[in-house]
């Protein structure tokens, strides 16, 4: 399951509510026409101008050794199946994940701030007066791989390509970028329209720069399995087409001794090996081929470590505190398909997932049951809505459901028998209302077309846990299937939105960016493939809603947007929320060097930890 790679208020009325993005306050706690050393979505900074580097990093770390593991999350066009491009910026092909850490950005994040960053390639940042405008002054010591400088004309170049031709994830955000202009070889002005969110340019920042004269000499959207030249930490080493890729750390790399570089990146080799089968991957962890492994299957790991590394302690089983951010894990009902698009299916399709019986039978006691897609944050919704949020709600009350002008909608609770009769009676009564009847064995509407749901899977495990809400869908005449595919297949119909019923894991930002609320919710990415709008949500309210999210001010004002947002989500149930996991259970062979407590807003364990030499020895991996 994918995980991608995320606050009383002023009250706004429907005009409000309508009007466009206008971001003349955002930062606003930071200064125009001065050189900044970081940016935060509302001012706030942890660390000084002189920082050394961050406190969650062993500054004094070694280097060397080989991390080699499976990764827990990915991004842009990225699969952990197999891959047959190296350019991971585009939305043609499957590409590797980690490809960024062969490429710098002008800012790094720091991992226990919600959404500071600090220069990179950047060394100082300076807003115009009317905060459309931002002159970052690179460092000059910056170098590509070749040891030719990178500069502002790299920049300017990369972005205006995205804009262009990026992955949508990259090309979305850069909607309101008007232009990227090279100043001078050390200054880029990225100049924005006035209706960019607050929170845009802190997404920009982030993004990884490619090379101007490379993809001036070599097309950009087209798979190449040619190593793209980089600028980071890494650079691609071996490779085996859709077999293994190894990232080499660059020895001489640029940036090693800036603050935000010192501690990280310490091993000599990332490596990460392509199994298009769960059972296998497990096999090469518990043989020792694989080093770490973060564990996805309740079952697997309540019953299934106790193989002999295990035993012996050569092994570590261990849960690592969760990130403090909004956890969104939920079934996407395809509203392209017009049997989705009545609200009393999809709710009667969420009756039919009995999560307690789940919990109990498939998932060993683990797991808690997801009601929101802001789990484990501010952001999601109790209680009756506040006078802020019904501030933003009322303009729209006629367009939303009942329900999310009172105590958010919540998912039913079985009686964990795994076919509970009352509930699947509520879900056949709402079918019925809904204009489907029996006909036979299955429900048809008045054009004689049956309601047909497909679950679409890409792994054994998870098609285990569609098969019993497919038989309770069954039970009531929905024509349910689960269809599991290869990863290629699941890829391409995930970006093309060829599926009735696919579910997504992801985390959002402590503080959303704009971006990735507008991929998700808003009907601007409802019809552009490649974004995760999967249900293919078209609603006003929705769309404002995600629009005062990003015209926020402050954290009150964030949180308050994205509570109404909950409600709205939580009673159009374009998304069925399903369940969630508090920690990271994780698995690894004890030869690694770590600090604790783990940062609060990130988990790379593959640039924070470390090899430690005789600790492998001692297990035999010296």
């Amino acid at each position: 399951m994918a995980a991608l790679p995320r606050r009383d208020f002023l009250a706004l009325g429907a005009a409000a509510t309508a009007t466009a993005l206008l971001p003349r306050h955002a930062f606003a706690d930071s200064p125009t026409g001065t050189k900044l050393h970081g940016l935060s979505a509302f001012g706030d900074l942890k660390y000084p101008p002189d920082f050394p580097h961050f406190d969650y990093v062993n500054a004094d770390a070694p280097k060397g050794g080989t991390f080699n593991f499976p990764p827990p999350n990915w991004a842009y066009n990225q699969s952990p199946f197999t891959f047959n491009t190296l350019n991971s910026f585009t939305l043609r092909g499957d590409a590797p994940p980690r490809m960024e850490l062969c490429f710098d950005a002008l800012m790094a994040r720091a991992l226990d701030e919600p959404d500071a960053l600090y220069g990179l390639l950047a060394e100082s940042v300076t807003i115009s007066d009317d905060r459309n405008s931002f002159d970052f002054a690179l460092r000059p010591e910056a170098r590509w791989h070749d040891g030719t400088p990178l500069t502002a004309e790299d920049i300017a170049f990369t972005l205006m390509l995205y804009k262009e031709k990026g992955h949508p994830q990259l090309a979305l955000t850069l909607a309101e970028l008007t232009a990227a202009e090279a100043v001078d070889t050390h200054t880029v002005r990225l100049t924005f329209s006035g209706k960019q969110s607050a929170q845009t340019i802190l997404t920009v920042t982030g993004m990884p720069i490619v090379s101007r004269t490379y993809y001036t000499q070599n097309e950009f959207d087209t798979g190449r399995m040619a190593p793209p030249l980089g600028s980071g930490p890494y650079k691609v080493g071996r490779v085996a087409t859709g077999q293994f890729i190894e990232y080499e750390r660059v020895a001489d790399y640029w940036g090693r001794d800036l603050p935000v570089n010192r501690g990280q990146y310490n091993f000599d080799r990332i490596r990460i090996d392509f199994y298009r089968d769960r059972n296998a991957a497990f096999e090469a962890f518990k043989k020792g081929d694989t080093y770490f492994r973060e564990e996805f299957t309740a079952r697997t790991w309540v019953s299934e470590y106790n193989f002999p590394a295990i035993a012996d302690g050569r092994v570590v089983k261990h849960e690592f505190a969760g990130e403090k951010w909004p956890a969104m894990q939920a079934m996407a009902l395809n509203q392209r398909r017009e049997q989705f698009r009545d609200v009393r299916v999809r709710r009667a399709i969420a009756m039919c997932f009995d999560f307690e019986w789940t919990k109990r039978t498939l998932f060993s006691g683990s797991y808690d049951r997801s009601q929101s897609n802001f789990e484990k944050s501010d952001f999601k919704a109790a209680g009756p809505p506040s006078a802020q949020e019904l501030a933003l709600l009322e303009p729209f009350r006629d367009e939303l459901p009942p329900e999310t002008f009172g105590e958010p909608a919540m998912q039913p609770v079985s009686d964990a028998s795994g076919r509970d009769r009352r509930m699947l009676g509520q879900a056949a009564k709402l079918l019925g209302e809904a204009g489907w009847k029996r006909s036979g064995r299955l429900l048809a509407n008045d054009k004689g077309q049956t309601l047909k749901a497909e679950m679409l899977a890409n792994d054994d495990s998870l098609a285990r846990i569609f098969l019993p809400w497919a038989e309770n869908m069954k039970s009531i005449g929905i024509d349910a299937s689960v269809r599991v595919v290869d990863s290629a297949q699941y890829q391409a119909r995930q970006n093309d939105f060829d599926f009735d019923m696919m579910l997504m894991a992801m985390l959002i930002g402590a503080t959303p960016a704009f971006s990735a609320l507008e991929g998700l919710y808003h009907s601007r990415a409802a019809d552009r493939p490649g974004t995760r709008n999967y249900p293919g949500t078209k609603s006003p309210a929705v769309d404002a809603l995600v629009e005062a999210a990003g015209r926020a001010q402050s954290r009150d004002e964030l949180v308050t947007a994205l509570r109404a947002l909950d409600r709205v989500l939580r009673a159009r149930l374009d998304w069925i929320p399903t369940y969630y996991l508090a920690n990271h259970r994780v698995a690894y062979w004890d030869m690694f060097g770590f600090k604790e407590p783990k940062p609060d807003y990130g988990f790379p364990v593959e640039t924070l930890w470390w090899f430690e030499h005789e600790k492998a020895a001692k297990i035999g991996k010296g």
